[in-house]
């Protein structure tokens, strides 16, 4: 999200901007050694100041280091950290995500996420509170749109806790200084569903940058919640394939949104303006600076041929299997890995003599070798693996990132409806929009390939599940026999190879395995399964030590 005026304004600011049509033009301030009952006098102008806590903590909560994107795609066969000759060890935590080897008292993404949502969830708690009891003067219709704006929030932070754990605590009284009961998963869904459908009839129906961009209006909520009962099968056992229908339906038959013109268009510097986005967290290299997932996966050097301000840490990579997996006249290949040569504008006095002269030149190699542990591989070179690409490289870019994550995108509602149709035995239906998506992806003589149909939607997977030996040859297991056609038993599995080339590295993998029966049952690169109850992560350690009314997910 850009900067809205030529003088780069505090977060606060920017964040009452962004939230619409109330804003705040005084800027003086009011220093106060302590805000009690007594001196917090809050204004309707100052509404946006105390709603922006409430989300804040989605921009940790998604392209932050150990964000949700992260997590989402390494545990899933899409995207890996393997050691590298700088390192990339850490405690051995992204070896452990991508085995399925957590532990409840291991580091990174579960304290952490936990952490995050229940941030989210209190300070919307805090907000309802203040403008249930007037402690906001506000009017009847900010009222009432505002709270219902806010239990939006909270049920989609709830929708994350439902996903990721499962069986966790409900709390929605900002006052109650009790022990909270742990709610079981379904309880859980029946809470997010029905605050999602209790709110949208009050939500807003405007859209568009500033004013709407990075909140909850009845078209997040509609899609969020289209995206809940598309996991209803998961969560409770019980499919809503009709739900998704409606819901996909209003949400296409309100013009509101299209297809972006290019596939980058969504993941693109200016992406606030993209006709695609329904929902996204806003990020600012100045102002909103958690955004740094392109640092994980960019390598050092890619610096000076890319134009960066700083250099990138260099760790994870495109799984060569899922790589494997594309059409290579599919635009989307390219356009989200980082594949063979890139080389310097200019010659820095770094290049080796082999090198064209005056230009650096760096090769990204598919291959890669085995992670590094207790498995018998290599370190895996720094080169070795495509980075991602995917969201927008600029130049002068710095350690964060302008560029917006699309939480939930036109692509992804029809790919959802599609997804429906093809459960509910109208695969011709799911075919029609599973063509739309791919259209834009395939150009000139290719064109004709973005037609699928039906039939091959039905088809198991092109991806061909196995061990990655460290030659780069698919096994049964390390020196075993080559195998092909590892994902042609998965039912839809031709439809499961859509999702992954349309969203991959948006944080959708692992949920999208599971829903399709692969997530604890497939080998992929040298990760083995390792037990059902591997779908809900553990609840942390230290949440249980606080909470006595609490026990852990099964299998912990």
């Amino acid at each position: 999200m850009r900067v809205l005026t030529a003088k780069h304004l505090s977060l606060a600011v920017l964040m009452a901007a962004t939230l619409g049509s109330i804003s705040c033009t005084n800027l003086d301030e009011n220093p106060y050694t302590a805000i009690t009952d007594v001196n917090f006098n809050p204004t309707a102008a100052d509404l946006p100041l105390l709603m922006a806590p409430a989300y804040a903590p989605l921009r940790n909560s998604w392209m932050s280091w150990y964000g949700m994107v992260d997590w989402q795609e390494e545990t899933a066969d899409a995207f890996l950290t393997p050691e590298r000759p700088n390192g990339w060890d850490d405690g051995q935590i992204y070896y452990q995500n991508h085995q399925h080897a957590w532990t409840p008292v291991g580091p990174g993404m579960a304290t952490g996420q936990w952490g995050n949502f229940y941030n989210g969830i209190l300070h919307a708690n805090r907000v309802i509170y203040q403008l249930e009891n007037d402690i906001i003067p506000v009017d009847a219709a900010t009222k009432t749109g505002t709270i219902a704006e806010l239990r939006g929030l909270r049920a989609y932070y709830y929708s994350l806790l439902l996903d990721l754990f499962g069986n966790v605590p409900i709390v929605t009284d900002y006052t109650d200084q009790t022990v909270p009961e742990q709610k079981t998963r379904a309880e859980v869904f029946d809470f997010v569903t029905k605050e999602f459908e209790a709110v949208i009839p009050g939500l807003s129906t405007a859209t568009g940058y500033p004013a709407m961009h990075g909140r909850m209006n009845q078209f997040a909520a509609k899609g969020l919640l289209a995206r809940i009962y598309l996991n209803a099968q998961v969560y409770t056992g019980t499919a809503q394939w009709e739900k998704v229908l409606t819901l996909t339906n209003e949400l296409i038959s309100s013009g509101k949104f299209q297809l972006d013109a290019t596939y980058r268009g969504a993941f693109a510097r200016n992406n606030h303006l993209s006709p695609e986005l329904i929902f996204a967290v806003p990020y600012d290299a100045v102002n909103a600076t958690q955004s740094n997932f392109h640092m994980k996966t960019l390598k050092p050097d890619l610096r000076f041929a890319l134009g960066l301000t700083t250099g990138p840490w260099g760790g994870s990579a495109g799984n060569p299997q899922f790589v494997d997996t594309y059409d290579p006249d599919d635009g989307r290949l390219a356009d989200t890995w980082l594949m063979g040569e890139v080389y310097e504008a200019t010659n820095s006095g770094r290049c080796p003599s082999s090198q064209i002269p005056g230009r650096c030149g760096y090769t990204f190699q598919k291959h890669v070798s085995g992670m590094r542990h207790d498995k018998p591989s290599r370190i895996v070179q720094f080169y070795e693996g495509f980075p991602v690409r995917k969201y927008e490289i600029y130049n002068g870019q710095t350690g964060a990132s302008d560029v917006d994550y699309p939480a939930l995108r036109y692509a992804d509602v029809l790919l959802m409806r599609a997804e429906a149709f093809l459960r509910t035995g109208r695969a011709g239906e799911a075919a029609t929009l599973v063509t739309q998506v791919r259209q834009r992806n395939f150009k000139g003589t290719a064109a004709a390939k973005a037609t699928v149909t039906g039939a091959e939607l039905m088809q198991g997977s092109r991806y061909n599940y196995g061990w990655y030996d460290v030659d780069g040859v698919v096994k049964t297991g390390p020196g075993g026999t080559p195998t092909t056609n590892g994902g042609a038993d998965i039912q839809y599995g031709r439809f499961l190879d859509e999702l992954g080339w349309e969203l991959a590295i948006e944080g959708q993998r692992r949920q999208q395995l599971i829903r399709f029966g692969v997530y604890t049952k497939k080998t992929w690169f040298n990760h083995t399964p390792n037990g059902d109850f591997r779908i809900l992560f553990p609840i942390p350690q230290n949440r249980l030590d606080t909470n006595n009314k609490m026990k852990q997910n099964p299998g912990y």
